[in-house]
């Protein structure tokens, strides 16, 4: 019985035979019908695999054997080559390939924050290694002037405007002290009690302390140091000094003055201080209700909180670490020697200058290098009634009691200068020698910054390769402090 056409073409594929005819170009397809095989070229197929498509009809056979990945994937098929089971799981090897593609850019990115952290650790480093710039004023100067000048105003107004127009010179030139002192013998020796008027051997160096005073306080502290008070009844016509510790309520400052809060805390935590802020700020120590107290901002603050944090510092820290004028301080002086003798720096004052017109010309003066200046201004009848009036002294002579006696005003077109005048005649002039010379005294003063780089360390990091820390060295900006040595 003659065989059907399809059952004939099963068994030439079985034998290995093309469709039609035998040889190397056997059937249309040339020779034997190629078989896929996972990660293989197409070759003949084997007995098996010609078995297994002999189910289909043969232009599946023909197309499977051709297009190997596209059928056999799309229908699941199995193809058993070489005694071998395989199979292959696209969605697995896709799969495999993202997580690769993944992990690689997981490690490009950790070398490349790897790098960032290393080249930010070297400036880091760099930026230690160079020398701080110190924007701290370490210098001061101070200002003595006599409580008589009050004398010579005619009305309580004009008192106090004298007052404050002592107050804003002061300030304009960034005067740190201001010591007021009884040229006249009144013994004035606290600012309490009140002025009893032109005539009386009264308090006029109370009253203007008291004013100078008030004047400098912040607004918002005012209520809280200053009751009402007779010699402060028309302080609030004068001009505000508007110095830098006068922040305003939602200004930005680093630093703040305030006063501490009568209010219960937790044990352990700080008190609390009013600084003129929306906000409270709470302090990190405990201290008494009514104190004033300068406090250091943190620079993070939890804008949640209903309380800003903060640290008391001196009153001096502005000044000596920012290089902020903070303000003056007011002191009374019971004669013209307790200028000299109370002074609240450790050593005294290392420069004092008297003014007069009987002095030498501020033209050709030459300041030394100081820490603490002292300038001292006469009254009505100049510095020699201060010096009869004192106890004290046994000199006729102001000009010895100071290490300069200028005259700030050669050629004065006027008989007399007020002391309110002569006070911004004299800084004017004297303002440009005095930061030169307090300028030479810090270069002076400073040693040079101690070498990082001292042989033992580099004994003990590069031992026996000094030529690598030479170059490194040169590369980090330390060569002028190594070169000495190596």
């Amino acid at each position: 019985m003659a065989e059907r056409g399809g059952a004939k073409r099963v068994r030439e594929v079985q034998e290995g035979r093309g469709a039609r005819g035998s040889g190397s170009r056997g059937g249309r397809w040339g020779g034997a019908a190629p078989v896929a095989t996972a990660g293989r070229p197409l070759g003949r197929p084997a007995g098996e695999a010609a078995v297994f498509l002999g189910c289909f009809p043969l232009h599946l056979a023909r197309v499977a054997c051709s297009w190997p990945g596209r059928l056999h994937a799309g229908l699941g098929l199995e193809i058993r080559a070489s005694g071998r089971e395989e199979k292959m799981d696209w969605r697995k090897w896709k799969q495999q390939k993202k997580e690769e593609k993944k992990k690689w850019k997981e490690i490009k990115l950790l070398k490349k924050l790897e790098k960032e952290r290393a080249r930010a650790v070297m400036e880091k480093e760099r930026e230690e290694a160079k020398p701080k710039e110190d924007k701290g004023r370490h210098h001061t100067v101070s200002v003595a002037v006599p409580g008589s000048i009050l004398s010579n105003a005619q009305s309580p107004e004009l008192r106090t405007y004298l007052a404050g127009q002592i107050a804003r010179a002061c300030v304009i030139f960034c005067v740190d002290e201001i010591v007021v002192f009884d040229d006249q013998g009144e013994n004035s020796r606290s600012i309490e009690g009140e002025f009893e008027g032109i005539k009386g051997k009264g308090q006029a160096c109370v009253q203007l302390a008291r004013i100078l005073q008030y004047l400098e306080c912040p607004q918002y502290l005012r209520k809280s140091f200053f009751p009402k008070h007779q010699d402060l009844q028309f302080a609030g016509l004068l001009n505000p000094l508007d110095s830098p510790h006068h922040v305003r309520m939602d200004e930005e400052s680093e630093y703040r003055e305030g006063v501490v809060l009568d209010r219960p805390t937790r044990p352990g935590r700080g008190s609390f201080v009013n600084c003129g802020m929306r906000k409270e700020v709470q302090i990190d120590k405990q201290l008494e209700a009514g104190l004033r107290v300068t406090v250091c901002l943190d620079e993070k603050q939890n804008s949640e909180s209903k309380t800003q944090k903060g640290v008391v510092v001196s009153a001096q820290s502005p000044r000596t670490v920012s290089g902020l004028y903070w303000g003056y301080n007011v002191r009374l002086a019971s004669c013209l020697s307790a200028v000299f003798a109370e002074s609240p720096y450790k050593d005294g004052y290392d420069l004092s200058i008297g003014t007069s017109e009987r002095g030498s010309s501020v033209d050709q003066a030459s300041l030394p290098a100081f820490s603490h200046a002292l300038i001292v201004f006469g009254g009505l009848q100049g510095l020699e009634t201060g010096v009869e009036a004192d106890p004290h002294l046994d000199v006729t002579d102001p000009s010895t009691l100071f290490d300069l006696y200028l005259n700030t005003c050669p050629g004065q077109g006027s008989r007399t200068i007020r002391t309110e005048e002569a006070l911004l005649v004299s800084l004017s002039a004297l303002r440009p020698k005095m930061d030169a010379a307090a300028k030479e005294g810090r270069n002076e003063a400073s040693p040079p910054p101690p070498c990082r780089f001292t042989p033992e360390w580099v004994n003990e990091m590069f031992p026996g390769n000094e030529m690598f820390f030479l170059a490194f060295a040169k590369e980090t900006a330390f060569f002028s402090h190594v070169r000495s040595f190596i």
